[in-house]
């Protein structure tokens, strides 16, 4: 069976294919009004998810007795070229998310052909760059919501249904993550974790867990958790199942599995190329478990992308590998200068000109 066909064999029968795009209106399938993110900025739970930010960045490094002058002298030193590859890689694996997620909504019956007016790969990049800069300025994971609300706005699919695919594409990172930085941890440490990673290891394989759990609960248990639930949320509910499950396709899995692979991977290469820059030695796995450590501590959304924690948490398992703390800390700002702060730049850059917020 088709994941088309399976979208709406599964659609009540009150709705077909087209009324799942018109309900829209009807139903109120997403958020009451439009998602500001300039609003979220200004809240007190932002603010004070920022002050708790730098609380920890100041606690953490001031533990360590970083000296500030060398880890500037090391950035001042660094190496143009390793650091352009760096962001490259970053940036360009926008495009690779872009195109998994257009897999993803395909598989779950959002696409051209099914009557949604989904952007093309550029234009579903540009919703990726505003739901990071989401996540990046405020707390909570808002960004998914947002990029959910983003496509159903340009291109009319349920914002539920469309939420669904998200969650998908988070399980299968949480997957990938956790294993890829296992197998590379246990590489560099020789099969045996240091007592501090522990931790952390437990915490991703409990997300893991609690995710394929309950992914197997929609498979398995879905009409009764749907009766569990109260008759005005229970059409929500269904369309975020739907979107959940049926992203899983057979249908073009296997590529989707190989470009959350390499996402992953480039994750590693861009840690590598800014460690080359600062003249720190880093192998390739040891680059990738570092990379792949900072993307588990930024989901637990105490700050805004990890803010503070991940900064404090990236020189703690680098100075694991030998290297001095300033080098350490010079890796971890330049790192996190791209993979976020830059973002904040662009990503607000975009929010103020882009024709899709």
């Amino acid at each position: 069976m088709s994941a088309e066909r399976a979208v709406r064999d599964s659609v009540p029968a009150s709705m077909g294919p087209d009324a799942d795009a018109a309900s829209i209106s009807r139903n109120g399938d997403g958020p009451d009004r439009p998602i500001s993110i300039g609003e979220r900025l200004r809240s007190p739970q932002t603010i004070i998810s920022f002050l708790v930010a730098f609380a920890l960045i100041f606690f953490i490094f001031r533990q360590l007795d970083i000296n500030f002058g060398d880890v500037w002298l090391q950035i001042r030193h660094a190496q143009p070229a390793y650091l352009f590859l760096a962001f490259a890689i970053y940036y360009g694996a926008f495009l690779l998310r872009s195109t998994r997620w257009r897999l993803l909504l395909a598989n779950a019956g959002i696409s051209k052909g099914a009557g949604f007016n989904v952007p093309g790969t550029w234009g579903l990049s540009e919703i990726y760059v505003l739901s990071w800069f989401a996540n990046c300025v405020v707390p909570a994971k808002l960004g998914d919501a947002y990029r959910g609300y983003l496509l159903k706005k340009n291109a009319g699919p349920s914002f539920s249904r469309t939420l669904g695919t998200i969650l998908a594409e988070r399980l299968l990172d949480i997957i990938a993550l956790v294993t890829l930085m296992v197998v590379s941890g246990l590489f560099v440490f020789h099969g045996s974790v240091p007592p501090s990673l522990r931790w952390w290891f437990g915490a991703g394989a409990a997300l893991v867990a609690i995710g394929l759990c309950g992914f197997f609960a929609l498979l398995t248990m879905s009409h009764r958790i749907q009766y569990a639930i109260p008759a005005r949320f229970r059409p929500y509910y269904h369309r975020l199942s739907e979107g959940i499950v049926t992203s899983f396709a057979r249908k073009g899995f296997l590529t989707v599995a190989s470009l959350t692979a390499l996402i992953w991977a480039m994750e590693g290469a861009r840690v590598y190329f800014i460690a080359r820059a600062l003249g720190v030695e880093l192998s390739l796995p040891a680059s990738i478990f570092i990379a792949l450590l900072a993307s588990l501590l930024t989901t637990f959304p105490l700050t805004p992308a990890g803010f503070g924690v991940v900064e404090g948490g990236t020189v703690l398992a680098l100075k694991l590998f030998g290297i001095s703390a300033s080098g350490a800390t010079a890796v971890a700002l330049i790192d996190r200068g791209i993979a976020s702060y830059s973002v904040v730049l662009i990503g607000g850059a975009l929010y103020f000109v882009s024709k899709r917020k």
